[in-house]
């Protein structure tokens, strides 16, 4: 046995030996005469006070005491809930024991009174939390609910599992309670589906895993790691028996074996449970972190809706973790395996698990995303370098009898790079700690670290990497073809042919003409050339950059003195920071051509690195985009090699964290974040796509693609062929039809006149569909969410489509477009600048479905009575708008284009008491009218106020716009066959002989009463005036009455126009006629007989118009209930 779990052996014991003598003591009841015993009210309630506040160890020997001198059997109920809130406050283990001390000597005098009213209210005090409760509060306040009610239950559980093995709480009589503490705990786990209830079996298992599972207490003996996953419990278990024969022998066993064995079972079934929700939020959290990566690449941000939810699901993520974790430890369960980050994941964890993540596979496949390079094309350029050897001597590369030499200082350059490295790892580790406690501390991000600034400052100048000595000094043997010419001149030919040098091909020839030409001189000809790239040729560095890599194996001095030159110029322009635009071209070569040397290994990783961090301590003004261009050029090659993965990602963790704690601009952050997405991007999982029917995808090709003026014929026939039995294909169209805002906003009015086209088969469908429209409109301005407004602008057009379709009455318009100006307001009365949930005063996309509505439908409401609920509403609509504040631009010219095309004449309002008044003086005079003729309403006056009167009248105005492509539409290309009982509508054949007929007899007696008329008197209603003739007569006719005029004798005459014709001119003169004459008498009675009648149908058609308003405005009273608005203002 391990000498270390002795302790722990020694302990259980003296519990178990405790546990058993309490049993034993509680089997003998207490008999005390009550005579003997103190019966006062005042110790009675001092100790249900006491036992209150608790029945923990500071109290537990006065409560003993009072329980045995006392005769309590009068305040037995007060007594036991005075114990069950006392429990509560039992914290420690200590507390405990003394609260199941106190408990079992009150049992020990009422065990029938005392004892079941106590385990009833354990019992309750232990119940579950109703679902439907806590699926009614919030998210926050169910979190906390479920904290405190955790924080109640745990010393309760305590009690109880203490008072089951103690003989208090049994299943029957002659055993113990581990079957009522299972049930209980099972109730409470199996009720608790976001695992809040956890913690409760961690504090049982912690204390009561021995005596309730047969588990032993931990031991330090380690676990084998080449033990399987299934058989860790068992061999553990196995071990145990072996290590504890003699002291826990079957009949000192407080719990029965088989319940033993069923409690192991349902808490080992419980972890697997627990491990298997672990794997799916590991899975969750992997994939929220990846959409969070592209909603990034996206919109260019992660919104902070998006970041709360991945904070809040990485908070209960670590939660489930750790207590999954306390489950293995106490049940001696292996952990789950958690899917690791993939090896060819695009995205890198940056932080204390990267190097992790990433996994330890040395074959790095160079072609997947996840890889040092965007592409193999990319791969190529930067490794597949060509060997001098293999194309110049070795005499002229000066490399013989050197390899040994090479590699005892490749030993060397490889140490000094390791300790570098160690170097400046450490000092990283040290700005990571001070960093995170000053973000403890709550500092700025930009607080410098003067230690670490001035031990990399001092340590710059002598931190130059040992470099192989240069070749021999004896000049190589020309090439017989370059032999003619001189060095001088042929290298600078080479110079002058490397700006023009930008494929692979021409750079790597020119390094092999190099190669020819290579002498010390030659050498630093170059360095100076290839250190002065001109301004604007940043296109030249990569090429400049491979140049250099391919003579740097042989000739190692170019790459380092030209490395030294640009770590030279990067330092002067770390000193003129505050020089800004001047130099931002030469900041950018810089650090451009640093980034291709560092991807070509010509930089050492511990220079670049140093840079990136000479810029890190220094985060701001220029810094910020020198990190940028950094990462950019080579963050990717950094984070995805092996040797500068893990600083470089720490790196990157130090920049992030400084990025949260700084403030910069827009600018700047968009400068970051994209770099830091470029060096690192985010894994893309495929597009989940929906899957749909074969059917169902030919539905929406024929309405999303296919759907024209000139197929509309052709896709009404392929619509009418599917099966409209099936309720399938019914949901299927419905759906599409019910769903303008996926098709072409153009094609809407396609969309409703093929719904009028089906409906002449399908009329059930057509009335579905409406009703759907009419409902999203509802929706939409009961829920009024922004990312609809698309939608809703849409289902407006769609709806005002169907009206000129017939597909809808005027009526559901006008309530539309009331609706949309009335809806959410108190009353139904929009009130200046007063705050609506539904419509604020700074929303303003009320007002943009009003004018759709009005450039789809307003060209039809042009006379009758539809032009005047027109008026009305363009009136309160005013009204409604200068309610508003004022209006973006936009709005404002889409309102007035909308009104300037309706009413062109119309005359707005400037300020908001003209508008009310105007819309006060509305509602009085609908008031009057209505007052003026109640109950005239008839059986023939009472019809749909929406329909249109006449089909000359009002259709002739629907069918203008985009009715027009009606005209154009060739007849249907099938014969109609309808069973509906609406086509039969029409007259039958007997009838229409029957009107033939009676048209008939009418025209005959009309034709015979024409020619009992005297042409005399006659004549003249059929003659045909001259236009000048005409006007002449009327004018002359002015000053009389009826024609008659008084002559200068006092005669009453008549004056009558005759026409006579000379030639082919046709002349008038006056003729006076006697007032008294036949001819006169007969011509003024015909003339009142005319006059009177137009009276009296003018006189009918004013009473019908009156009647209509009054309908109409009675119908809008009983809408608004409340009558006309009253906004008054005196001024």
């Amino acid at each position: 046995m391990d000498p270390a779990s002795l302790p722990k052996t020694d302990e259980e014991k003296a519990r178990q030996l405790k546990r058993a003598a309490l049993k034993d003591l509680n089997s003998r009841l207490d008999t005390q005469e009550l005579s003997k015993l103190d019966s006062s009210l005042k110790r009675h309630t001092a100790l249900i006070k006491r036992m209150r506040l608790s029945v923990g160890a500071d109290n537990r020997d006065q409560i003993l005491k009072d329980i045995d001198s006392l005769s309590l059997e009068k305040y037995v109920d007060e007594i036991a809930s005075a114990t069950l809130e006392g429990i509560s406050r039992c914290k420690s283990e200590k507390d405990v024991w003394s609260a199941v001390e106190v408990i079992c000597a009150l049992h020990r005098r009422f065990s029938t009174t005392f004892t079941p009213v106590l385990v009833s209210s354990l019992s309750a005090a232990l119940a579950a939390p109703s679902r439907a409760s806590l699926s009614a509060l919030p998210v926050d306040q169910r979190e906390k609910e479920d904290s405190a009610r955790v924080t109640r239950q745990r010393p309760v559980l305590r009690v109880c599992s203490e008072l089951a093995l103690v003989g208090i709480i049994r299943d029957a009589p002659k055993r113990s309670g581990g079957e009522w503490v299972m049930k209980t705990l099972k109730e409470l786990l199996s009720n608790d589906p976001t695992l809040s209830s956890l913690p409760l079996l961690s504090t049982f298992l912690k204390s009561y895993s021995r005596p309730f599972l047969g588990l032993t207490p931990p031991q330090t003996k380690q676990i084998s790691a080449e033990a399987e996953a299934g058989t860790l419990s068992s061999h553990t278990a196995s071990e145990t028996r072996g290590a504890f024969p003699a002291i826990f022998n079957e009949e000192e066993e407080l719990v029965e074996q088989d319940l033993r064995d069923r409690f192991k079972r349902m808490c080992e079934g419980y972890f697997e449970n627990v491990s298997k929700k672990l794997v799916i939020e590991h899975k969750r959290l992997q994939d929220q972190d990846r959409r969070n990566h592209e909603a990034y690449i996206r919109s260019g941000e992660i919104f902070e809706d998006r970041q709360q939810a991945y904070e809040k699901m990485t908070k209960g993520y670590e939660k489930l973790l750790a207590n999954c974790q306390t489950l293995s430890e106490l049940l001696y369960l292996p952990m789950p395996s958690l899917p690791t980050v993939s090896q060819k994941s695009d995205s890198i964890q940056i932080g204390t698990n990267a190097a992790g993540g990433l996994g330890d596979d040395a074959e790095e496949s160079t072609l997947v995303s996840g890889g040092k390079w965007e592409d193999e094309e990319e791969r190529r350029f930067f490794e597949d370098i060509q060997d001098l050897k293999e194309f110049v001597p070795k005499s002229v590369l000066g490399i013989e009898g050197e390899e040994k030499e090479e590699k005892e200082i490749d030993e060397e350059r490889k140490k000094a790079d390791k300790e570098k490295a160690e170097e400046q790892a450490r000092k990283l580790e040290e700005e990571l700690e001070g960093l995170k406690s000053d973000s403890e501390k709550g500092m700025n991000g930009d607080v410098e670290h003067p230690a670490v600034v001035a031990a990399g400052e001092e340590e710059e100048p002598g931190t130059t990497t040992p470099t192989p000595m240069s070749p021999k000094a004896a000049s190589p043997p020309l090439s017989p073809q370059l032999a003619p010419q001189g060095p001088s001149q042929l290298l600078t030919a080479l110079l002058a042919r490397l700006p023009d040098a930008t494929n692979r091909a021409m750079i790597d020839q020119a390094a092999i003409d190099f190669a020819f030409l290579n002498s010390k001189a030659a050498r630093k000809r170059l360095i100076k050339f290839l250190a002065t790239v001109p301004k604007g040729r940043s296109d030249l560095l990569p090429h400049y950059a491979r140049f250099i890599a391919t003579l740097n194996k042989y000739l190692p001095d170019i790459g380092t003195e030209l490395v030294a030159l640009l770590d030279e110029e990067f330092h002067y322009l770390q000193r003129k920071k505050n020089v800004v635009k001047e130099l931002a071209e030469v900041r950018i070569k810089n650090i451009a051509y640093l980034s291709n040397l560092t991807k070509f290994r010509v930089v050492p990783s511990h220079l670049i690195l140093h840079m990136f961090k000479v810029c890190l301590d220094d985060f701001s003004g220029t810094n910020v985009e020198n990190i940028a261009l950094l990462l950019e050029g080579c963050g990717r090659f950094l984070l995805r090699s092996d040797d500068t993965r893990e600083r470089f990602g720490t790196m990157l963790e130090l920049m992030r964290r400084k990025q949260s704690m700084q403030h910069f601009d827009q600018r700047q952050i968009l400068l970051l974040e994209n770099a830091y997405y470029q060096c690192n991007p985010p894994e893309r999982a495929p597009r989940q796509e929906k899957e749909r029917s074969p059917l169902e995808l030919f539905v929406r090709h024929l309405i999303y693609d296919v759907l024209a003026k000139k197929t509309i014929d052709k896709v009404l026939k392929l619509i009418r062929k599917l099966d409209w039995e099936d309720p399938v294909v019914r949901r299927i169209l419905h759906k599409v039809f019910t769903k303008s805002w996926k098709i072409k906003y153009s094609n809407v009015s396609l969309l409703a006149m093929l719904t009028y086209d089906l409906q002449r088969y399908h009329p059930a469908f057509a009335i579905s569909v409406v009703d759907q429209v009419l409902e999203d409109v509802r929706r939409g301005l009961e829920q009024n969410i922004y990312s609809t407004n698309q939608r809703r602008v849409a289902t407006m057009k769609y709806l005002g489509e169907l009206y000129i379709y017939r597909l809808v009455g005027s009526g559901l318009v006008f309530d539309t477009l009331w609706s949309l100006v009335t809806f959410g307001h108190p009353d139904g009365h929009p009130v200046p600048h007063q705050t609506c949930p539904l419509d604020m005063p700074d929303d303003f996309f009320r007002i943009r479905l009003v004018c759709v509505m009005l450039d789809t439908v307003g060209m039809c409401f042009d006379r009758g009575t539809q032009k005047k609920k027109l008026d009305n509403f363009l009136t309160f609509f005013q009204y409604y708008v200068l309610c508003k504040e004022e209006l973006p631009m936009d709005v404002d010219f889409l309102l007035s284009d909308s009104l300037e095309a309706l009413r062109p004449k119309l005359t707005l309002f400037k300020t908001l008491e003209e508008a009310a008044l105007a819309v006060d003086e509305m509602f009085n005079a609908a008031m009057q009218n209505a007052g003026l003729a109640p109950g005239e309403d008839s059986g023939e006056e009472s019809g749909d106020e929406g329909e249109r009167p006449t089909a000359e009248d009002e259709e002739d105005g629907d069918t203008t716009g985009q009715e027009s492509s009606n005209e154009d539409r060739a007849p249907s290309p099938e014969a109609v066959v309808v069973l509906s009982a609406q086509e039969h509508l029409g007259p039958s054949e007997e009838a229409e002989a029957e009107f033939a007929k009676e048209l008939a007899k009418i025209m005959t007696d009309s034709s015979a009463e024409s020619r009992k008329v005297d042409k005399k008197s006659a004549w003249w209603d059929s003659a045909v005036l001259a236009p000048g003739a005409r006007k002449k007569r009327t004018d002359d006719n002015d000053g009389d009455v009826d024609g008659e005029s008084d002559t200068a004798e006092g005669n009453a005459v008549m004056n009558f126009t005759v026409i006579t014709k000379r030639g082919n001119r046709q002349q008038t003169r006056h003729l006076p006629v006697p007032a008294e004459s036949a001819l006169a008498v007969h011509t003024r009675s015909a003339q009142l007989q005319d006059k009177v009648e137009q009276q009296q149908l003018k006189r009918l058609v004013l009473n019908y118009e009156q009647r209509e308003e009054a309908e109409e405005l009675k119908a809008l009273e009983a809408r608004n209930r409340a009558g006309a608005i009253k906004i008054r203002y005196v001024g």
